[in-house]
């Protein structure tokens, strides 16, 4: 049985182990130890953090295999971006070039740089090791952070958004970025996307093209990944897609993949999310769901079979899940009930 918990100090070699096998383009888990130990100290002090309106606070999350300790994956949410360290992101519009008199009527792509997310959710750091992937696995990892959003608005902001991970290869080149070395940089993606990963901005201020780029412009290799995922992100993309996030037209400015958002009170899973009491015993229901306790420090999820009373307002749990979940008898538990 997986269990999601907050991230605690001694899971820094289980965190790096993942950042090392999530592979380029993963911006917010870089192969770097002080970023890391950073991201731990910033979740243990954002856990312990008396919050009434969202700011700063970063929450990372493990998913733990409870028979053997290990630590299957990482997730992770970002109460409010840019407030600390700017955000930025292309926005793609179209522009009319017209001339009646001329009889000239064109509509042209533009890539507009800028910082329309600043202090908004964002949901990060999804990355669940091969080995553990499967079964509910993924769906858990992925939708706890929507139990979370749900029992405890007040930490997060109304626009809830998720960048997904662009088209590179497996040397971590990318198309797009190709085209912004060519003209304006002199580095390589990687190292571009490791930058950002540990928080050095500045040249991004410093060197990206401050006015709007004419898509018609970019090579065609760049154009055509304009909003596309890489293959292994595909999975995550539709999950969200389900849960009601679209994309609006604003990309990653290293690898052009789309950002996708919703607000929190339309997300699916935060919309059919519920409250109930807990009756640990054990039951015979086939239904699946994810199920949190509603503490926050003490904030844990699993996916499991129970039993629903909506007549009472109840939940049958078993043993082994009130154990994981740390509740007892009575305690108060959030639910999502999961496809059949």
């Amino acid at each position: 049985m997986l269990v999601i918990r907050p991230i605690r100090a001694s899971d820094f070699d289980a965190l790096m182990l993942c950042a090392e096998a999530s592979g380029h383009g993963f911006t917010s888990l870089p192969v770097d130890a002080d970023l890391l130990q950073g991201r731990i100290d910033n979740s243990l002090e954002s856990f312990a953090k008396k919050v009434t309106e969202p700011g700063p606070e970063g929450y990372l999350m493990v998913a733990e295999d409870l028979e053997t300790g290990e630590i299957a994956g990482t997730t992770g949410i970002e109460a409010a971006i840019g407030l600390d360290n700017p955000f930025y992101s292309y926005h793609l519009t179209k522009v009319v070039h017209s001339s009646r008199k001329l009889n000239v009527h064109n509509i042209v792509e533009v890539l507009t740089f800028g910082n329309n997310y600043t202090g908004t959710t964002e949901i990060c750091t999804l990355f669940m090791r091969p080995e553990f992937r499967g079964g509910l696995n993924g769906k858990l990892l992925s939708k706890c952070r929507f139990l979370m959003l749900a029992q405890f608005p007040e930490r997060f902001a109304d626009v809830v958004f998720a960048e997904m991970r662009g088209v590179s290869d497996d040397d971590g080149n990318s198309p797009f970025w190709q085209w912004l070395k060519d003209n304006f940089f002199n580095i390589d993606f990687t190292l571009a996307d490791y930058l950002t990963g540990i928080g050095a901005k500045g040249f991004i201020a410093d060197l990206m093209p401050k006015l709007p780029i004419y898509v018609s412009l970019l090579s065609e290799e760049a154009r055509a990944v304009i909003g596309q995922v890489h293959p292994n992100t595909r999975p995550a993309l539709r999950l969200l897609e389900k849960e009601g996030f679209s994309c609006r037209g604003y990309v990653d400015i290293f690898d052009a993949g789309p950002t996708v958002e919703c607000l929190r009170h339309n997300i699916e899973s935060v919309r059919h999310s519920f409250n109930a009491s807990a009756s640990v015993r054990e039951h015979s229901s086939a239904q699946d769901y994810l199920i949190s306790n509603t503490e926050f420090a003490g904030f844990r999820a699993t996916a499991a079979k129970a039993a629903v009373d909506h007549e009472t307002n109840q939940v049958v749990i078993s043993p082994a899940v009130a154990d994981a979940l740390n509740v007892k008898e009575g305690d108060q538990l959030r639910l999502i009930a999961m496809e059949g």
